[in-house]
């Protein structure tokens, strides 16, 4: 019986964080816009997750540490604005470069070509 129950409150957690990122998505999209076809807009999960990994990447703990400051759940545009300066991922390109080329600004080997 516990496993039962173990395994139904995983299945409840994993759908509730599924249908939490699309939103979060959405909102990221509609601040950074990115360029269309470039890997940020092409990545989703990658902008702030470790590919094929829950965890929070450079830039995505950026973003968690900033929300948890203002005390909010909700991207704002005074987050990115905070965060725009910031070299997340430490490739000598600041995080508003990176959005704008299109390029991930928690991955280090994703930076704007010269």
């Amino acid at each position: 019986m516990k496993i039962k129950t173990i395994a139904g409150a995983g299945i409840v957690l994993c759908c509730a964080a599924a249908l939490a990122t699309p939103a979060f998505q959405i909102e990221y999209a509609k601040l950074a816009k990115p360029p269309k076809d470039s890997a940020l807009a092409k990545a989703a999960c990658a902008t702030c997750h470790v590919p094929g990994k829950p965890a929070l990447n450079a830039y995505g703990k950026d973003i968690a540490a900033a929300m948890k400051k203002l005390k909010t759940k909700k991207l704002t545009p005074a987050i990115m604005k905070a965060l725009a300066k910031l070299d997340s991922d430490k490739d000598k390109v600041n995080n508003a470069a990176e959005i704008k080329a299109g390029t991930l600004p928690g991955d280090p080997k994703s930076k704007p070509s010269k």
